[in-house]
Parts: structure tokens; C-alpha cells; sequence
């Protein structure tokens, strides 16, 4: 029996707090769960994004205690429609719907504004005796039966684990030696909320254009959350553009089907890229979230992938615990680290594809791919399977994502 110590996680963002909740529901409150992360003195969360969280994550916010405190905030995605056309099509026939559910009366996702979420994780962490601490991770010391955790005022953690969860510029990934590959896509997303005349109806619309994918996910009341894909260069002019020039390539894409559309936060636009780290795992260090992988937001997985290893990570740590195995030690590391790359691999695979086959002007891709989405259009087995996929419900699903406490 080995005697348990703190677990120390660096990012306290949607990773970083989800997993501290996972862990301390599983645990208990004899190992202590320190947040360490200066963006937890913003209060409330200033983050303007909105994200798109699939049936089994929305699951695992469910299973701790977080779901209903935001659901009347999220906006369920009833159906979605995919079209491939040229910028200045007259028409964009729809070639792919999907109806929303996974299960009946469940939705395939909810579109949420980052905020709301952040604020109410916060809350439960501090409800559930989670130590917060406004500060980073500064250096760590692996020693054998612990790892030494210093932060960023002074105060060092006597740690079993600690957990970078600290983004897609990972300092611990850095320190830790972890190398990544991948590559940038000279492509940005350019994130923007509209508002628009008509009621969505809880749809989501992904328009593959040449530049690469434009997407109008629905949220509350008659606004959508755009991620808009344009070449770097490209993108860095639009978010540029004084108001009405703005306008007017937003309509040019987003059409008149909504009625007069109103822009109604600053246009931001963040560079797009790939990579994987070449290890999740490094001595009593775990990395999850954008600290391990960062794909293409074509497939809206991003966050998704981030959730999925925490699910994972804390049901390995916690089963562990309950055998008095130590948390930290290589083996119960190696067991997450095999449950997620793979998953982790295979979705950035299909997502550079995705991006390759749809962001480019070649007419007899156009063709093929339009056959093709044509064809699973018209299969609904082959669609229930994409959805169950889209809304991380395939293969070895943790307890958690199947919405069961650990």
C-alpha cells in the first residue's frame, strides 16, 4: 500500500477543473486536488467563445455535478446540414443532414458559451474543498515515491501526480523534456457571434468553401457562434476590416437565409495547426487537453479530445487509488497514455484529411467528395454511426462519458 499524496494540476480552464472534479468525486477528500492557474483571479470568466460539447462530454459534466447548473444557457443541436460550394455560388445544396439525437431526447451536442461553463466549474471545484490557487506551476522535481511542485509565489506541493493541463503552449510539456510533431495549417479560424432576424431552430450548418470550412453553430435566442476558416494571410485582413466592409464578407458567406444578420463581439482570429505530443505521460506527469493534442477545429472535436482524457485519466487514477496502487507511478500513467493515443492519433488523422480533401479549388475533388457525402446521405446506418462517433460515444468509452460516477 503505497500512502497517497496531493495531486497538482497546472490549468484551470474546462481540462484542468473538470478533471479536479472527476477526482475528487472518485477520491474523495483524503487526497487533496490543488488548481494551479493566474487565470483563476479573473472572476467571472471574461472567455468570449462558445464551444460545441457532444452528448458524451455533456454527459460527463453531468456526472459532476455541473450540467444543470448550465443547461439553460446551452442550446441543444437539433440537426445539421452540410454543403460544398464555391464563395460566390448561387445556390448551396444541402449533401449531407443529420437529425440530432443519440439516444432519444438526447442531442449529439449543445453549443455553450465558454464563460458560462468556466464560471460554473469554478464554483463547483469550490463547493467540493478543491484548493484554487491564482498562480502557476514554476518547476517540478521527480522523487521517486513524489514529485516536488513548486509555484510561481514560493510554495512547494509535496505531490503523488501532477497534471499539465496548461494549453497548447504547454510550460510543463516544455520542462518535462516532451517533444511534439505536427505541423501549422497557414490557415485561422476566425471566431465571431452574430446575431440574425429568424430563429435557428437548434441548426448547425457547415459550409465547405474553398478557403476551408465556414460554420454557423446555433446558440440561445436568434444568435450563432461562427468559426470561419480563411489562409493566415487572408484572415488577418478580414478581422482587420472596418465594421461594414466586415459585413459585407460575413453576408457574402453566411447568406440572407437567417434574415439581416448583426455582428455583436470583436472578430478575433486564431492560427490552426496540428500537432501531437510524442508522449502523454513523463515521470509522475500526465498531460491532457490541447497540452497533448491539438487537431483542426474542421470536425468541432477539439475541446471534445481534451474532455475524453479526463475522463480517462481519472478513472485509471482512481481505480488505482481504491487497489492502494500509487497514482503516479509509471504503469497507472501507461494505462491512460494507451486508452487515449490511439483515439487521439486516428481523430487527427481524420481531421487533416478532412481539411486536405475539403479546403482546395480542384473541381474533381469537388466532385468525388459531393458523391461521397451524397452516398452517406442516403444510409442512415452509415449516419448513426458518424453521429455515435461525433458524439464521442464509440469504442472504449470511460464511465464517465457514459454519464456514471466513478
Amino acid at each position: 500500500m503505497s500512502a497517497q499524496q496531493s495531486i497538482v494540476i497546472g490549468g484551470g480552464a474546462f481540462a484542468g477543473l473538470a478533471l479536479a472534479l472527476a477526482l475528487r468525486q472518485g477520491l474523495g477528500d483524503g487526497i487533496p486536488v490543488i488548481v494551479a492557474d493566474p487565470a483563476l483571479a479573473v472572476r467571472p470568466s471574461r472567455d468570449p467563445r462558445a464551444t460545441a460539447i457532444v452528448a458524451a462530454c455533456r454527459r460527463l459534466f453531468d456526472a459532476i455535478g455541473v450540467w444543470d447548473q448550465v443547461a439553460a444557457e446551452a442550446q441543444p443541436i437539433l440537426d445539421m446540414v452540410v454543403t460544398d460550394s464555391k464563395l460566390h455560388d448561387a445556390t448551396r445544396p444541402a449533401f449531407l443532414t443529420f437529425a440530432g439525437n443519440v439516444e432519444p431526447g438526447e442531442p449529439f451536442a449543445h453549443m455553450i458559451e465558454n464563460r458560462y461553463l468556466i464560471d460554473a466549474l469554478t464554483r463547483r471545484a469550490e463547493a467540493e474543498g478543491i484548493e484554487l490557487r491564482a498562480t502557476a506551476v514554476s518547476t517540478f522535481d521527480s522523487r521517486g515515491h513524489g514529485i516536488d511542485v513548486t509555484l510561481a509565489d514560493g510554495s512547494v506541493i509535496a505531490a503523488s501526480l501532477l497534471v499539465a493541463a496548461d494549453g497548447a503552449r504547454s510550460k510543463l510539456r516544455e520542462r518535462a523534456g516532451i517533444a511534439t510533431h505536427g505541423w501549422d495549417y497557414d490557415q485561422s479560424g476566425i471566431v465571431v457571434t452574430v446575431g440574425h432576424e429568424r430563429d435557428h431552430h437548434g441548426r448547425a450548418e457547415e459550409h465547405f468553401l474553398p478557403a476551408g470550412p465556414f460554420a454557423i453553430l446555433p446558440l440561445t435566442g436568434a444568435r450563432s457562434s461562427l468559426v470561419w476558416t480563411e489562409k493566415r494571410a487572408e484572415a488577418g485582413r478580414v478581422v482587420a476590416l472596418g465594421a461594414e466592409e466586415f459585413h459585407r464578407e460575413l453576408e457574402q458567406r453566411f447568406g440572407l437565409h437567417l434574415g439581416e444578420i448583426k455582428v455583436l463581439d470583436q472578430p478575433r482570429a486564431f492560427p490552426l495547426g496540428y500537432f501531437v505530443a510524442r508522449s502523454f505521460i513523463a515521470e509522475r506527469l500526465a498531460l491532457v487537453g490541447d497540452a497533448a493534442h491539438v487537431i483542426h477545429p474542421i470536425a468541432g472535436q477539439g475541446l471534445n479530445m481534451g474532455l475524453k482524457d479526463v475522463a480517462a485519466l481519472a478513472e485509471v487514477i482512481v481505480d488505482a487509488a481504491r487497489l492502494g496502487i500509487d497514482l503516479g507511478q509509471a504503469d497507472v500513467l501507461g494505462s491512460y497514455q494507451r486508452w487515449r493515443r490511439f483515439d487521439t492519433m486516428a481523430m487527427g488523422f481524420a481531421t487533416n484529411s478532412l481539411n486536405l480533401l475539403f479546403s482546395n479549388e480542384s473541381a474533381l475533388l469537388r466532385s468525388v467528395r459531393d458523391i461521397g457525402l451524397g452516398l452517406v446521405d442516403r444510409a442512415p446506418p452509415l449516419k448513426s454511426l458518424f453521429i455515435r462517433h461525433a458524439a464521442g460515444l464509440a469504442g472504449e468509452v470511460p464511465r464517465l462519458l457514459k454519464g456514471e460516477a466513478l
